[in-house]
């Protein structure tokens, strides 16, 4: 069974007991969130119901494993030849590592 869900105004594909890099929540380590915004639920028998927007029936239960993940630095570098103009910048984008707990019909 999986579900698509919408997250922080993303949309993830998630299944029951698998771990996921979502974008920053700003929660602490061990608290649930329940989801309700659910727009596709495939069960495992193959039944698919599709929300128009959001199926109101169906939750999904996770539970924060990292609440500060940060990735690699990116860099962006600005260079214009012969002016001696130069400019480097960092950035880490911060993500909350979720694991889903359970999916309800």
């Amino acid at each position: 069974m999986y579900t698509i869900c919408e997250i922080k105004g993303k949309q993830y594909q998630i299944e029951e007991g698998k771990e996921y890099r979502v974008d920053f929540l700003n929660l602490d380590k061990d608290s649930e969130v329940v989801i309700n915004e659910i727009l596709l639920l495939r069960s495992d028998n193959g039944e698919v119901k599709v929300g128009m927007p959001f199926i109101s029936s169906a939750k999904v239960h996770l539970k924060v494993v990292e609440p500060l993940y940060k990735d690699k630095k990116v860099y962006a570098f600005k260079y214009k030849r012969r002016k001696g103009y130069r400019k480097l910048k960092g950035h880490r984008q911060k993500y909350s590592v979720i694991k889903v707990e359970k999916i309800e019909i």
